[in-house]
């Protein structure tokens, strides 16, 4: 009986060990389980946690972000980082929108969506956005590629106050709605 129940604790723990593999990582650590622990773990890691606004506060990739943890049905789905300060003019965040954009797809962790491309000098954001409605993002899948549909890492151009910065993404498709509630 020991032996069976040794051998279901070992299946188990790869079971679960496989499942953290299969889900979007955030600086090393799956983007699954409680709000609680990946508060923890991001603590853990240098932010801090305020719980007035529910924002964890730090530097992520050179700026300095908020961090907002998303849940479905008490597990995390997304984690969605901002910049806390630093907005910039349309000029400055084509700059932003490249670099990101160039740090994605030179990272061996990442392959592009085909529809996701960096933007043109020429390229009037201001214009788009306001006139045609137009959402600048570009969207990455985290590899090893078998099941990189649920591993998704996405960045777009937010506007505040006439200025502009980027919001990130990283999702675990695994657990955000699919519509089960409807």
């Amino acid at each position: 009986m020991k032996k069976i129940l040794s051998v279901l604790m070992l299946l188990l723990l790869s079971i679960s060990i496989y499942a953290q593999q299969d889900v979007t990582k955030f600086l090393g650590i799956p983007v699954d389980g409680s709000k609680a622990a990946m508060i923890q773990k991001l603590k853990e890691k240098g932010f801090t946690y305020n719980t007035t606004t529910d924002f964890l506060e730090g530097v992520f990739n050179g700026e300095e972000v908020y961090i907002h943890i998303q849940t479905n049905k008490n597990k995390v789905w997304r984690i969605a980082v901002g910049n806390k300060t630093g907005l910039r003019d349309e000029g400055q965040i084509k700059i932003r929108y490249n670099k990101l954009f160039q740090q994605f797809e030179d990272n061996s962790k990442y392959t592009i969506s085909k529809t996701s491309h960096k933007l043109s000098d020429s390229e009037d954001i201001s214009y788009e956005t306001s006139v045609h409605k137009k959402q600048y993002a570009a969207t990455f899948y985290q590899l090893p590629y078998e099941g990189a549909q649920n591993r998704i890492v996405w960045f777009t151009i937010a506007k505040e106050h006439g200025e502009y910065y980027i919001m990130i993404f990283y999702e675990n498709e695994n657990n955000a709605s699919h519509g089960e509630d409807l």
